[in-house]
């Protein structure tokens, strides 16, 4: 039986098209566990966390800003030092769009409607929407956007190469994911090899005092979860992880005078884009554009305070600070090799996260490395 040549065409022509349709689309599984068709070619990205800026900088290096639709301004409202940085180096950021403030509940659907955004990366769980916001997700799919989860703080030192990886597919920057999973990975190992060898009797009891400054109460902290793993995998045992069993909690200051940790590890927040002058910030400061005198100041400001400073830890400068925004970055593995090498001075003694950092920046960021981002209340530990 032969067809009708007009048939025949229309025919030929459907399957040409289906074919281009099916070439024109790939799927990925993202991090919350979804499977994901997202466009061939990615033209129009909106963030749900700014923050991310960095990570995708590892991948589209110079071109970083090119992509993006809109963005929470989160980055902005919490790292000013850093986001100045990046608006130097690409004053259009400013212009993209802001698709609300700083929290999933000011994220604005018809903002990003009238973006003609093709793809949305939010976190699974952080300031954005989440993998919990279904609605909102349900109604960007049906308009055509494709909704991307990646994990940088739940469980970031084994889901960043996952989180990368995704990234790379999506924005086909495969080549530049593999390049950065291995130096991530490589760097990792140099920790969590040397640290399972180490009896866990020998693990100093650490105490992780999360955005130390920010309440009147003390204090916070990070157990299960966020930078509360990096203590962990750095060879540290976790003070509160017995009493608050989720990710973040409040630990009575009693209760650590009572039974004292070994280490004091703060969390920053303070930063020199802040209104507030540096001297005068309630916070520990690090960050970029931070010195490493400001920064250690700013530490032995907030230890002197009542009740820290009757911590042994801090009394004989076994006080610490990190850069609170290491939680939500695959700048995460310096964090862990800083921490390490506190932990534990005579076996990882000889690690270098300033150099692992001075190499990211130099490999993988379009900004300099300029700033410190972590402290010791004397020096670092012998």
């Amino acid at each position: 039986m032969r067809l009708n040549p007009l048939y025949a065409a229309l025919l030929g022509g459907a399957l040409l098209l289906s074919a281009s349709l099916a070439q024109a689309a790939r799927t990925v599984t993202d991090l919350a566990g979804r499977s994901v068709t997202v466009p061939d070619q990615v033209q129009r990205v909106v963030l749900g966390e700014s923050r991310y800026i960095p990570a995708l900088a590892i991948l589209e290096g110079d071109q970083v800003v090119g992509r993006l639709a809109g963005l929470l301004p989160d980055f902005e409202k919490t790292d000013p030092a850093g986001y100045a940085q990046y608006l130097e180096r690409f004053p259009a950021l400013a212009e993209v769009p802001r698709v609300g403030h700083a929290s999933a509940d000011s994220f604005s659907l018809e903002s990003v409607l009238a973006m003609g955004a093709d793809l949305a990366i939010f976190s699974v769980e952080g300031h954005g929407p989440g993998a919990h916001n279904r609605a909102l997700i349900d109604r960007l799919e049906r308009a055509g956007v494709a909704v991307v989860f990646v994990d940088f703080r739940q469980d970031a030192l084994v889901n960043t190469p996952k989180s990368m990886r995704v990234l790379g597919e999506i924005l086909g920057r495969e080549a530049e994911a593999r390049r950065f999973n291995a130096f991530y990975q490589r760097e990792l190992a140099l920790v969590t090899d040397a640290v399972k060898t180490i009896p866990r009797d020998q693990w100093p009891t650490v105490f992780l005092h999360s955005r130390v400054g920010l309440h009147d109460s003390c204090c916070e902290t990070m157990v299960h979860g966020m930078m509360g793993l990096f203590l962990e995998a750095a060879g540290g045992r976790n003070v509160a992880a017995d009493r608050i069993p989720g990710v973040s909690g409040v630990l009575n200051l009693e209760y650590l005078i009572a039974d004292q940790p070994d280490r004091y590890v703060a969390t920053a927040i303070g930063s020199g884009g802040l209104a507030t002058p540096i001297q005068q910030q309630p916070y520990v400061v690090l960050g970029a554009g931070v010195s490493e005198t400001t920064a250690r100041q700013s530490l032995q400001r907030i230890t002197n305070r009542p009740g820290l400073s009757a911590l042994n830890a801090v009394q004989e400068q076994r006080a610490f600070a990190i850069w609170h925004h290491f939680y939500n970055t695959p700048l995460n593995v310096v964090a862990v090799q800083a921490l390490a090498r506190w932990f534990h001075p005579e076996q990882l003694g000889h690690l270098a996260p300033e150099q692992t950092l001075a190499t990211f920046y130099e490999q993988f960021q379009p900004v300099p490395l300029n700033g410190t981002y972590w402290v010791a209340a004397k020096g670092e530990a012998p």
